[in-house]
């Protein structure tokens, strides 16, 4: 049988897709390529969840179909960038076994997940 061996790209809808692709170089430091994304190269230990969550999860809001994780390097300090740059930004950070998480809110309304995982 034939097998998924990782996830190819997330993809975004976007009202106005200029706006959010610089508000997401802006403030996430995603750099945009012409065509009009990113493509982020795994290194070595890299790894990518992939879960799917009950209909009535409160993990994120109801209306979101599905919420994105983006990795870093240094929550704290990505969260104060975010708070300086205006973003809704959730007060609270999780520390569990996978590593420290915390959440904010683009520009149109996306919560996405940012986790820094533990070292190794």
């Amino acid at each position: 049988m034939e097998r998924v061996v990782g996830i190819g790209g997330v993809f975004l809808r976007s009202s106005d897709p200029e706006r959010l692709r610089g508000w997401y170089e802006a403030n996430l430091g995603i750099t945009i390529s012409e065509w009009g994304g990113t493509v982020f190269v795994a290194e070595a230990g890299d790894a990518t969840v992939w879960s799917i969550f009950p209909g009535e999860t409160e993990y994120w809001p109801a209306e979101q179909q599905t919420m994105v994780n983006y990795r870093v390097g240094n929550l704290d300090a990505m969260l104060a960038q975010l708070r300086a740059a205006g973003a809704e930004v959730d007060a609270r950070v999780e520390e569990q076994e996978f590593g420290r998480f915390g959440w904010a809110v683009d520009p149109e309304g996306n919560r996405f997940e940012l986790w820094q995982p533990l070292e190794s």
